[in-house]
């Protein structure tokens, strides 16, 4: 039965279409998307996958600075670069891959979202990815003395990577790497991972901000123990006050220190209280008046009580 004018209009309009739809299917799968999710990846902290993280000062800062979100967390590659990632990524410029869809990314701040870990320690990483793909991930991480506060330079970065993981296999929709942290960091760091495709020409960039304790002394409390994923909390006045005569709350200790670990205010306050005032219980026991005040309170009802019996005695006289 011969066609319709409607019916070759629409058929050649299919076979002109096809190609192109082909085209851009293929275009998807053929890529490797993909980011750190644990220990976190800026890009990624910072999507509107990120949960709570995606609401820090530094990620609304990032957001703002690009103009748009980064709802495409897994897509911060460069093409081509073939392994010459120090002459094509410029220096300041390491996070966003010198993209500009992603500048927000180079931030030079110390509050991006981060991960605790223990140096020596070993990195479990969970880097997502949409589909399989062969290629190497080197991982760095920032020499000591790294300065969050600065721009992310190449001579931030040791010549080489502390680990490199070859191919491996996508499982649960990430790739799961494994490898051994130095032990000689502290503070505040940058985890910088490459990932180069040797199945695509593509290279992912991603930068993840990681924490490990400051170094403790020997003498100090706690000197000389096994490190654990968690800033170095500053010596408290319940600490302090451990060798002095007033009393003050065990569990007052126990709480600034825990909160000294993640930077919270009230630690730092606890920090710098003299050693002669007294520290409140941090579990809430000491909400009411102190056992003191109490006494010194009840001291001043007396005297008041026994002077104005005193004053009705004499006009008796």
């Amino acid at each position: 039965m011969p066609r319709t004018t409607a019916q070759r209009t629409a058929a050649l309009a299919a076979a002109a279409v096809s190609p192109l739809l082909l085209a851009l299917w293929a275009a998807g799968p053929a890529q490797a998307h993909g980011a750190p999710t644990n220990p976190t990846s800026r890009v990624y902290a910072c999507s509107p996958e990120g949960g709570p993280a995606a609401e820090s000062a530094a990620c609304r800062a990032a957001v703002d600075t690009n103009g748009t979100s980064f709802a495409a967390w897994d897509n911060l590659r460069v093409a081509n670069v073939n392994g010459r990632d120090r002459q094509t990524i410029p220096d300041g410029q390491l996070c966003s891959g010198g993209l500009a869809a992603y500048k927000g990314l180079d931030l030079a701040r110390a509050d991006w979202p981060s991960t605790r870990l223990s140096p020596g320690g070993t990195l479990k990483m969970t880097y997502a990815s949409t589909i399989p793909h062969t290629g190497t991930f080197k991982l760095y991480l920032t020499k000591p003395g790294y300065d969050p506060s600065e721009p992310l330079t190449w001579a931030d970065l040791p010549e080489r990577p502390f680990a490199q993981v070859k191919d491996p296999a996508l499982t649960d929709g990430a790739y799961h790497l494994t490898a051994k942290l130095p032990a000689d960091r502290t503070g505040r760091q940058l985890l910088y991972t490459i990932w180069q495709n040797s199945s695509t020409p593509d290279t992912y960039y991603s930068c993840s901000d990681v924490v490990f304790p400051e170094a403790v002394s020997e003498n100090e409390p706690g000197g000389g123990a096994e490190s654990t994923p968690t800033t170095k909390a500053p010596v408290s006045a319940t600490a302090k006050a451990s060798t002095s005569p007033t009393p003050t709350s065990a569990s007052a200790s126990g709480g600034a220190s825990a909160s000294a670990a993640s930077g919270d205010a009230p630690a730092q306050a606890a920090a710098a209280t003299p050693e002669s005032t007294p520290v409140a219980s941090a579990t809430g026991e000491g909400s009411g008046p102190s056992a003191p005040m109490l006494a010194g309170g009840a001291a001043a009802v007396l005297v008041l009580t026994g002077g104005a019996a005193l004053v009705v005695r004499l006009r008796r006289r």
